[in-house]
């Protein structure tokens, strides 16, 4: 019987870089979580213990702290792109380099009406994040948005679903419609102006959501993600995945009280788990850009 080793990386995960820029008495704060690993030929640190061709994590975690300071941080997705291409030089054994990157937004906190120069409170839009994967010659870049928890109070409906002997779910034709998004789009090229197409592409998801009348968690995603490809031609791709936070009439009858749709309770599991890919039919292969992305089907 023959062994081998299989797909294999490693790196530092979840470097929690937070870069404050004083240059003015107004700060500004980029508070980051980052993500890296390298993968390549590196059998013989597995196999025989051998760590000749091993750029060490903690030389990766030092890296992307440096870089912070000596490269600044604007987009994410170039902050992730440096990294990324900087690891390829310092590691000959490497074939390719993953950095995945979360921000967390921070907003300043007003006061007499102004926001105050060094003072700040976290936002709840949403994590910005991107995953990039360099290879030599190569680059894809993913970006997207997690936990974009979004939710309309009508316009929802679910009916007509197939029964058999176990269905209890009754049909509806005005439901609360609500989940914690999380969506991801593959661009085409690196050529892309990224903080203004992360704001473009995050404001026409939460307007189609608004927009459409929904029929299926499915039907509101799908036209989601085929108004984001519609309106930008740089986007190959972008997957969802979409938990259903479900919230359920309370019955009131008991204490006497009419319950017109008014009461509810929000339950947090089991729930529905709805993914869906939305791609244009010209898309450019994917390659390495989905490389070790979970939660997605």
């Amino acid at each position: 019987m023959a062994i081998h080793l299989g797909a294999n990386q490693y790196g530092k995960a979840e470097n929690r870089v937070v870069r404050i820029y004083r240059d003015t008495p107004r700060h500004e704060i980029r508070d980051l979580n980052v993500s890296t690993a390298l993968r390549g030929r590196f059998d013989a640190a597995h196999t025989t213990g051998e760590q000749g061709d091993v750029l060490p994590t903690d030389t990766q975690k030092n890296t992307a702290f440096a870089f912070a300071k000596e490269k600044g941080i604007g987009a994410i997705e170039e902050y992730a792109l440096t990294l990324g291409e900087r690891f390829l030089v310092a590691s000959p054994a490497a074939e390719g380099a993953r950095i995945e990157v979360e921000e967390y937004a921070w907003e300043r906190i007003e006061v007499d009406g102004q926001g105050h120069d060094h003072s700040f409170v976290r936002s709840g839009g949403g994590v910005r994040n991107t995953i990039v994967n360099v290879e030599r010659g190569q680059a894809y870049v993913v970006s997207g948005i997690s936990d974009l928890v979004v939710l309309k109070s009508t316009g929802s409906e679910f009916h007509g679903f197939l029964k058999d002997e176990y269905t209890t779910l009754p049909e509806t034709d005005d439901r609360i419609l609500a989940t914690s998004l999380v969506a991801r789009w593959r661009y085409e090229h690196t050529d892309v102006e990224w903080d203004k197409a992360y704001d473009r592409i995050k404001a026409l998801l939460l307007e189609q959501f608004a927009k459409i009348h929904s029929l299926a968690l499915q039907q509101t995603l799908y036209g989601m993600g085929s108004a984001v490809l519609e309106a930008h031609p740089e986007v190959a791709e972008i997957r969802f995945s979409a938990p259903n936070k479900h919230h359920f009439l309370v019955d009131l009858s008991p204490f006497g009280v009419e319950n017109p749709g008014e009461v509810f309770v929000a339950a947090d599991r089991p729930y529905g788990l709805i993914e869906a890919t939305v791609t244009r039919d010209d898309a450019s292969d994917p390659g390495s850009a989905w490389h070790a992305t979970p939660g997605f089907c």
